[in-house]
């Protein structure tokens, strides 16, 4: 599919592989293991899932969508772990993953350069918009990893890609 900015076209690529990764890596993964830190401050798998449906949620807030992330306020500016807090389950993640990811391409593939190049403001700090997508699309491989690793150190088998 062609984009409306030629930049944003290898990050429309990365999207789709991470669209199909997500699931794969929560594949099997028991509820109570969704929340083993292993005795460590890492972030448990709850969270990164929640903290990655949430940051697509947030890419294709542009597109002024009616679907809302199921506990959402949890992840709220980038809210942490809440110790004692019950997260969604991993079916629940991945229908908010499926209901959000059409609108969340429509937004990468439309996107035009006057947008990439205007601020994202976040509050304390502003930045164009193609570096926020940059950031964004980085993180998500970067959680999706975290979360195969998870895999393997919680002694379940290693994330397929087929």
């Amino acid at each position: 599919m062609q984009t409306t900015s030629t930049r944003t076209q290898a990050l429309l690529t990365l999207f789709d592989y991470q669209t199909t990764f997500f699931a794969k890596a929560l594949d099997g993964i028991s509820e109570d293991d969704m929340y083993n830190r292993l005795h460590t401050e890492a972030n448990h798998p709850a969270w990164l899932a929640g903290s990655l449906v949430h940051q697509r949620f947030m890419m294709a807030s542009e597109m002024q969508h009616e679907v809302k992330q199921t506990k959402g306020e949890l992840f709220h500016n980038n809210k942490g772990i809440q110790e004692g807090e019950r997260y969604p389950s991993i079916q629940e993640y991945i229908n908010d993953w499926n209901n959000i990811t059409p609108i969340a391409r429509e937004a990468l593939v439309k996107i035009d350069d006057q947008k990439l190049d205007s601020l994202f403001d976040m509050g304390q700090m502003q930045m164009p918009y193609y570096n926020m997508i940059c950031f964004t699309i980085y993180r998500e491989a970067s959680i999706i990893g975290q979360l195969a690793l998870w895999r393997r150190l919680l002694g379940y088998p290693a994330m397929k890609y087929d």
